[in-house]
């Protein structure tokens, strides 16, 4: 399913990276982190169920988990953990219930995904299969970084979120 899910999302102009560890995925962050993040502007990362703020803070600990409006806007690049995959589109689904989530995803120019590979599942109807509308107050699917295109078809990537989707897949069982 992993094959399907990169496919389609590098289809969609996503960058794809696998990791064995998820000591191996934050070692990729703060490397990302130190070559793309231009002027040394914030950098969120909106807690999740992967890694516990103690985890990211000792190996970044200038980053920013208390996400709020003011300190998003201004951030390069912004981290949330994902709840799916889906393979036969390469979609990403978040439950973006608490804003920070959807904060951090949406505002910055860059989105780091994070995702575990289990997580990925084959089509809309299996994720939503699992999920339940009571528990969910705001879900988020995210296909490829923001692009929309004018009546004349002139696309433009960045508009309405980031210019770049970056997904890290977790491999086995993290």
């Amino acid at each position: 399913m992993i094959e399907q899910f990169k496919a389609k999302a590098q289809a969609v102009s996503a960058e794809v990276w696998e990791f064995d560890t998820k000591q191996q995925a934050l070692e990729f962050v703060k490397d990302f982190v130190k070559k793309e993040n231009v002027n040394n502007a914030p950098v969120v990362w909106a807690l999740g169920k992967i890694f516990t703020k103690d985890e990211i803070l000792s190996v970044m600990p200038s980053v920013v988990t208390d996400v709020n409006k003011d300190i998003a806007s201004t951030a390069h690049i912004g981290i949330t953990e994902m709840d799916y995959g889906i393979a036969e589109t390469g979609t990403l689904v978040q439950n973006s219930t608490d804003v920070a989530q959807r904060l951090a995803s949406s505002l910055p120019l860059i989105h780091i995904a994070i995702i575990k590979e289990n997580n990925i599942l084959k089509d809309m109807q299996t994720v939503l299969d699992i999920l339940n509308p009571k528990d969910i107050g705001y879900l988020a699917f995210i296909t490829g970084p923001s692009r929309t295109a004018d009546i004349e078809r002139v696309l433009t990537i960045g508009v309405h979120g980031p210019e770049r989707l970056i997904i890290l897949v977790l491999k086995g069982e993290v």
